[in-house]
């Protein structure tokens, strides 16, 4: 399954890749009959999505390989390298369309052909959202960073076409030319700001930053399995490399249980989670007993070593989930 996938990615990938080489031709071809600045730096922008869109797809084709004793947890964090490298360029792109902005803003624009300028931008501007959307989409579902950054991206062209086309209708409404440079100047803008932010949540997934969306579904899925002697989850850590996530967590069980039995209902929970749970990855648990400090909240009936009542199921939040060690919060401690 996961070279099937890590494959399928990688033909996503090059169709992105084919798709903004099209569009960087129509876009030149665009700057070459008017002359605008604001088209040029659209155009600009989409030298940078041939770039990254084919960075993205070496970068796939390596992120699917499956795990070996030099990388025991996959090759999918330089989805991440992939996710810096695509907001760097959007931001070094930004940079030079507003100092060519600024510069044409000194020396006067001159835009000509502006009505069949407009109608190659609108064309290339949809077909950059068609793309992104089907982009970002696609690797939210399967969990692929570097998918979503250059949905993203893609994206980003979009809006920065639509700004050309709102520049350019000014500038044919109006006739002052030098709207243009200055539609391109807060198209820039636009552009570093969506850069920064490709930039720092890649960041935050090549230094294993916590991430809260992954950490509350793995709450909501073993509360629901938070019984038959599954007491607790404690000390649970999870990163994800790309669309593979790698959990580690203590598990509570009945200190009465032997190893064996712990270890089968530790590998059971753990399968049961990850075909839930989206995407691909792997579940350690590490058993502890319960030194009956749980019993109100175990539901085990055959238990031989009870001090407590059962009083109810009690739901997992990420507070405790995470927490190294919860027996001094837990009710039976009070």
């Amino acid at each position: 399954m996961k070279e099937q996938n890590g494959a399928t990615h990688t033909w996503v990938a090059l169709l992105s890749l084919g798709v903004a080489v099209v569009l960087l031709c129509v876009k030149f071809w665009a700057y070459a009959a008017t002359g605008s600045q604001a088209v040029f730096g659209d155009a600009l922008e989409s030298i940078v999505n041939v770039v990254a869109a084919a960075f993205a797809f070496g970068v796939l084709s390596y992120a699917g390989r499956p795990a070996d004793r030099d990388h025991p947890f996959g090759h999918g964090k330089i989805e991440f390298f992939s996710a810096v490298f695509e907001g760097g360029l959007i931001s070094f792109a930004a940079l030079l369309i507003l100092w060519q902005a600024g510069i044409t803003l000194y020396q006067g624009a001159n835009v000509r052909e502006i009505d069949f300028g407009l109608v190659l931008t609108v064309l290339a501007g949809l077909g950059n959202g068609a793309l992104g959307l089907f982009l970002v989409r696609y690797g939210r579902a399967h969990r692929s960073v570097a998918i979503e950054a250059d949905g993203h991206h893609v994206l980003s062209d979009f809006w920065t076409s639509a700004g050309v086309v709102v520049g350019l209708l000014l500038v044919r409404l109006t006739g002052l030319v030098w709207l243009d440079p200055v539609a391109a100047g807060l198209m820039a803008i636009w552009l570093l700001l969506t850069g920064w932010r490709l930039v720092r949540r890649a960041a935050g997934g090549l230094l294993d930053e916590e991430d809260p969306e992954l950490l509350k579904a793995l709450a909501e899925v073993l509360t629901k399995r938070m019984r038959d002697g599954v007491i607790r989850v404690h000390h649970l850590r999870a990163i994800r490399a790309g669309r593979f996530h790698h959990v580690s967590a203590h598990l509570v069980v009945p200190e009465f249980w032997t190893v064996e039995r712990a270890h089968d209902t530790a590998e059971a929970l753990a399968a049961s989670v990850m075909r839930e749970l989206p995407g691909e990855g792997d579940i350690t648990f590490h058993t502890d007993p319960c030194e009956r400090a749980y019993c109100r909240m175990c539901d085990l009936e055959a238990c031989s070593v009870r001090v407590q009542p059962f009083l109810g199921l009690q739901p997992l939040t990420v507070d405790e989930a995470v927490r190294p060690d919860p027996s001094a919060h837990s009710p039976s401690a009070h």
